[in-house]
């Protein structure tokens, strides 16, 4: 395998975690609009047993995080420059 080909390898496994992450992220975001407090699963933050209130922060916070793992996402699959400067280069 060459240099280019293992970077290329890593680059693709970056994109798919960082897409898989922002789905994950978007799933937590819709279960904390949709349900109560009550509701969560214990091992979300701010499960609060017997509470009637919505965590909109949570949510937002989480679609937040999905929203930056997909940019993420975006940028890891951007085009790569297969020319290289060279130091004496000057603008």
């Amino acid at each position: 395998m060459t240099a280019s080909t293992a970077a290329g390898s890593r680059r693709l496994v970056l994109t798919t975690g960082l897409i898989i992450l922002g789905v994950v992220f978007a799933v937590v975001g819709v279960i904390y609009e949709v349900r109560t407090a009550g509701h969560l699963p214990s091992f979300f933050p701010g499960h609060q047993a017997g509470s009637t209130t919505h965590h909109i922060k949570h949510g937002l916070a989480a679609f937040a995080l999905a929203l930056v793992a997909w940019i993420g996402a975006w940028f890891s699959i951007g085009r790569r420059s297969t020319t290289r400067a060279h130091p004496d280069d000057a603008f």
